[in-house]
């Protein structure tokens, strides 16, 4: 026969065994919600200062230099404290700062990826039709094509002239730019439109952006209207349109960066995805001063297409800049990275409420509840995952409630949902322990995503406890 329990010892026990999820507005004082909104001033700057992976890493430069880090050397040894960046390409970064013991007992590594789904410009991407000059382009990384019409975009990239001669490009930030957008059909002329599925509604072939519809003023000649476009062009940047060929030229958003809610709470922004986890671990690794072990900052392009490319992390930048470090320390390269431990900072799904049947509720994260654990991500049955092993999450877990840092765990929707993955599983083939983790996000992928300023300040405390433990 069951004992019957009183009230008290009711609550004890389950004060003991079950797990608190209090949304974590409920769990801080004051004084770090303060902290949470002072720390996401910045991250709106690098918000809007960062909107291409390119951008990113020379906000992420500019302000390592400021604070004292000076590019690595392969054939220089490094002592305690001193701090490096290697700058791959212009679109990959990695931030170092070494440690007391250096390379002998691993290093600490949080990766974050820099690229956002967007639409890139096609090699030959100028044309006009029926009078009007437009750009084609081919969608980058995971969108719903119906969300990028009928949207102001900017324009940002660099071309290389035939000369060699680099071109930066940005059209559409200041107040007094111009802006660009890919045209939608009047709901007044859809209804063959409305028959179709979202993906034949909106073909990626289809996403043309609006670029002019002035010609040159002439008697005689064909292409005017592109023709206008194309000296305007010439005059600002000293292009032709052959130099398309030789130029990454992405459009983005135009959006800026901006509070959500009349709790101002929330942010809402292009790039979350991933520069919502970029921004804590570059300013994690900035705070570190000597930590015990070589910490990293690794910020990676490619993963929106799967990390491919000599600025992914399927490639070898990385293992290549800690087996410098390791020989230089006259270590094994490949022995520093079996010791080596991993926070594969990437975002992601948020709990919503307007969409409820996509979720597992009680295997979801949720806004405001602090930094989310993924054990593994992956769709399916797991597939394109690196699980993360017991042991790990368990000495993550510690080291996060060591340091006040609010944390979730949860996965990406409902197990025959869909699915996504991260950078954790190549960093996880070079034997090193990872485990996934970032912000919960509403809205993922689409132009404008939404993010709690509370969890983007766990995220960055998570981080930095991850680098100063011993």
């Amino acid at each position: 026969m069951m004992t019957k329990l009183g009230k008290e010892e009711v609550k004890k026990m389950s004060d003991e065994l079950l797990l608190d999820r209090k949304n974590g507005y409920f769990k801080v004082e004051d004084e770090k919600v303060q902290k949470a909104d002072e720390f996401c001033k910045g991250y709106k700057k690098f918000l809007d200062a960062s909107k291409t992976e390119r951008e990113a890493v020379c906000s992420a430069v500019k302000t390592a230099e400021a604070a004292g880090f000076v590019p690595f050397d392969a054939e220089k040894k490094y002592r305690a404290g001193d701090k490096v960046y290697y700058n791959n390409r212009g679109k990959a970064l990695i931030l170092a700062v070494i440690g007391k013991n250096g390379c002998k007992n691993g290093v600490r590594i949080a990766a974050a990826h820099i690229d956002s789904p967007r639409l890139d410009l096609k090699p030959h991407p100028l044309y006009e039709k029926d009078e009007i000059a437009l750009f084609k382009t081919h969608y980058y990384g995971g969108i719903k094509k119906y969300q990028w019409t009928a949207i102001p975009l900017s324009m940002h990239g660099i071309a290389v002239r035939k000369d060699g001669t680099p071109v930066e490009i940005c059209i559409g930030e200041e107040d007094d730019d111009p802006q660009f957008c890919v045209t939608d059909l009047l709901p007044h002329l859809s209804s063959e439109q409305y028959e179709k599925t979202l993906s034949k509604a909106f073909e990626g072939e289809n996403l043309n952006i609006v670029v002019g519809s002035r010609p040159v003023r002439a008697d005689e000649g064909d292409n005017l209207f592109k023709l206008n476009v194309m000296k305007l062009i010439h005059e600002k940047y000293g292009m032709t349109e052959e130099d398309f060929v030789s130029a990454d030229i992405e459009f983005v958003p135009a959006f800026k960066a901006r509070d959500i809610g009349i709790d101002r709470s929330m942010i809402g922004s292009y790039g979350h995805d991933d520069r919502v986890c970029a921004y804590p671990a570059i300013m994690a690794v900035l705070d570190s001063k000597v930590p015990e072990s070589t910490v990293l900052t690794v910020l990676a392009d490619k993963e929106e297409i799967g990390s491919e490319g000599n600025t992914g992390l399927n490639s070898q930048f990385m293992h290549y800049f800690i087996a410098d470090l390791a020989r230089a320390e006259g270590l094994e390269p490949q022995h520093v990275l079996s010791k080596s431990k991993c926070l594969s900072a990437d975002v992601t799904a948020a709990y919503d409420p307007t969409y409820p049947s996509a979720y597992e509720p009680n295997n979801s994260c949720y806004i405001n509840n602090g930094v989310g654990m993924a054990k593994y991500t992956g769709s399916r049955g797991k597939s394109g995952s690196s699980e993360a092993r017991a042991e790990f999450v368990s000495e993550i877990r510690r080291l996060f409630e060591a340091n006040d840092v609010l944390w979730q765990i949860g996965e990406l929707g409902k197990v025959d949902g869909g699915g996504g993955g991260t950078v954790a599983l190549y960093i996880a083939n070079l034997n090193v322990d990872v485990l996934d983790v970032g912000v919960p996000v509403l809205s993922m992928h689409a132009p404008f995503e939404i993010v709690s300023k509370l969890d983007v300040y766990m995220t960055y405390l998570g981080i930095r406890a991850f680098y100063e433990a011993e």
